[in-house]
């Protein structure tokens, strides 16, 4: 009986990984000895853009991303989501920095993004940059510069960014609530989003995994709980005691209180997310989603089952395709002098 039975699980454990490797050979996964080596990079974009018009570029983001993180570990969730923000709208440059004007709303100015941290850092190392080189570095690329320091700092994985970003000129709110996913999107909708960017259904599963780090607000969960169809019920979706669970951190009518996305790990960037998703006990409806489509629970089922076995090169080599959405290269747009405001 015991060998029927640990037979029985070593051949689902061999379907799980040929569907995986179906999943990653459609989705066209490329595999390099550095971390996003091999995958396209948009003309314009290239390693060490800065390298002659200001050497220290690099090593001054790094070091000023080190010291906000060794002071606070929280930041690299909302330097990471400042990234994917930016990124989703107008592509990678800049435009979710940019604060409203009397004539215009922005893109921080949106729903999605009021919950948004992060922005005192980026100003503070665009400051520090323009000492040394004024006028040279965007702030688009300190953006996503930041973004991949940071999850390195709190043990996630590293990638290679090429720069050479421009910082847009335009940002709105209207398109920012539009093409934002939302943490009540179901699957079909998250889908739809990442297709509009570019990203494979692969990178939305994998690009899921950031809810590793960071934290989640009650009054985003708060219909999941107590009125999920307007009948005064919880989402069926989420486990029991873990809806219980959060019912004594989350009242109705809170707008206050936060809850971790990854009880017990939520600074650390590890692969605990799936085990968190794939036990239902995702925060968000978004998270719950990616249990109902055969491509993202099958690598939910995965990661949960062998410890993240691919999720650190994944999420690397996704969040290159990320930082290469839409970017403005050579004379379009500008180099901001401060990141808030245009020139």
């Amino acid at each position: 009986m015991a060998i029927q039975k640990l037979l029985s699980l070593l051949f689902s454990q061999l379907v799980l990984f040929l569907l995986f490797l179906d999943l990653t050979n459609s989705q066209g996964l490329q595999v390099g000895v550095q971390v996003g080596i091999g995958l396209t990079t948009p003309q314009g974009l290239q390693l060490g853009f800065y390298r002659q018009t200001c050497p220290n570029a690099e090593s001054t983001i790094h070091d000023m991303v080190q010291q906000f993180i060794s002071s606070d570990r929280t930041l690299a969730a909302p330097l990471l989501r400042l990234h994917f923000h930016d990124c989703f709208v107008r592509g990678c440059d800049g435009s979710v920095l940019l604060n409203s004007t009397s004539t215009n709303q922005a893109e921080k100015d949106a729903v999605p993004n009021q919950t948004l941290r992060g922005f005192n850092v980026i100003e503070a190392i665009k400051s520090a940059v323009e000492k040394e080189c004024p006028g040279v570095v965007s702030c688009a690329d300190i953006v996503a510069l930041a973004a991949r320091d940071s999850v390195a700092m709190v043990r996630g994985p590293s990638w290679v960014v090429a720069t050479g970003r421009r910082d847009g000129t335009v940002s709105r709110a209207s398109e920012a609530l539009a093409q934002i996913p939302s943490p009540f999107a179901n699957v079909n909708q998250l889908k739809q989003n990442f297709s509009a960017k570019g990203l494979s259904v692969k990178d939305l599963v994998v690009l899921s995994g950031a809810h590793t780090i960071g934290i989640g607000h009650c009054f985003v969960i708060i219909n999941r709980l107590y009125n999920f169809t307007g009948k005064g019920d919880t989402d069926p979706s989420l486990d029991p005691a873990y809806a219980a669970q959060l019912k004594t951190i989350c009242k109705p009518g809170d707008n206050t209180t936060v809850v971790a996305m990854n009880p017990g790990s939520s600074t650390l960037f590890d692969a605990d997310y799936y085990n968190v998703v794939a036990t239902r006990r995702g925060l968000f409806q978004s998270d719950a989603a990616l249990l109902n489509d055969i491509q993202t629970r099958v690598y939910v089922t995965l990661q949960s089952s062998t410890n993240g076995i691919t999720f650190a090169q994944d999420f690397a080599q996704s969040m290159v395709k990320l930082g290469n959405i839409g970017v403005l290269t050579g004379s379009q747009g500008e180099i901001r002098k401060q990141c808030a405001v245009v020139n």
